[in-house]
């Protein structure tokens, strides 16, 4: 544990929140988790428990230790509940009046010392930071889907931020068994930056009939050793959240890199969200899931 960091809270408790909130309580740390309404909560209890039991039954993690990691947990409606947390995480969607809202109220409630960190993918730290009486005091925590599998956390260091304040949490995200690559504050960090215009790509080359959805996420596995295609890679993302991210690139880069396709939007509009939705480019109601025929859309 990093000195200074005894309470962490995390506010959103979707699936990066209620992942944050696992891997930081079994580091040792007491979470708050803070969430809208009751079963927001129950769903990221329920999703911890069950992510806590597999490491359990692959033998990597001790049932004593299951069992502590969700003693320190506790789960709110209540804003004001994050006021004696050392430092703060937000993974609320991406919308950046909405964070801006949250971090105004939290500004308002927590002691000065409190840290501020936004899990946010895509959207500027020091657009957050600069709404806030602690510039200094926020940093970017880009960690990434299933948190507690992957074991990357992108550090993002606004202009604003204090030194000391960015060493820490980049100790903080450490102490999580976490590797750490360290960013400038620009949209899209380092993974984003690169990993979003070969998605759009994928999505182009199926507009223009290249190949199947199947077919380029095979050639893209076994051709280039990704862990899974391009096109199975965006229904786990969620289509809706591609679509935000290359919207806040695209405004910020006027790049057409970073343009969404046409397809997307359609897919976006038709509720076809990816594995979330149950639909995206896969029809998850199968297993294996089954690929939709997109050569008439």
């Amino acid at each position: 544990m990093v000195p200074g960091i005894g309470a962490v809270g995390v506010l959103g408790c979707g699936l990066m929140g209620s992942g944050i909130a696992q891997v930081a309580a079994a580091a040792g740390y007491r979470v708050v988790a803070r969430d809208v309404g009751d079963e927001p909560l129950a769903r990221a209890r329920g999703a911890i428990e069950g992510s806590l039991a597999k490491l359990v039954e692959k033998g990597k993690l001790a049932p004593e230790a299951r069992d502590a990691a969700l003693g320190r947990i506790a789960f709110t409606t209540d804003l004001a509940a994050l006021r004696d947390c050392d430092l703060v995480i937000e993974a609320v969607p991406e919308e950046l009046e909405l964070k801006n809202r949250l971090w105004a109220e939290l500004d308002r409630r927590c002691p000065p010392a409190t840290i501020f960190a936004s899990n946010t993918s895509s959207l500027p730290i020091g657009a957050m930071a600069a709404g806030t009486g602690r510039p200094d005091r926020f940093v970017g925590l880009h960690f990434f889907n299933p948190v507690p599998l992957m074991p990357l956390v992108e550090v993002v260091r606004a202009i604003t931020t204090g030194a000391a304040i960015f060493e820490r949490a980049v100790e903080f995200a450490r102490s999580l068994g976490k590797q750490v690559v360290v960013s400038r504050d620009t949209p899209g960090f380092i993974v984003n930056l690169l990993l979003l215009p070969y998605l759009l790509d994928a999505v182009r080359a199926l507009e223009r009939g290249v190949a199947s959805v199947p077919d380029l996420d095979t050639a893209m596995r076994l051709g280039c050793g990704h862990p899974m295609g391009p096109f199975t890679l965006l229904d786990f993302v969620g289509i809706d959240t591609a679509v935000r991210i290359a919207d806040i690139m695209f405004d910020e880069y006027r790049d057409a890199r970073y343009a969404a396709p046409p397809l997307l939007r359609r897919m976006v509009r038709a509720g076809l969200y990816g594995r979330k939705s149950g639909r995206g480019f896969y029809d998850y109601a199968t297993d294996p899931p089954t690929p939709l025929d997109w050569t008439a859309r």
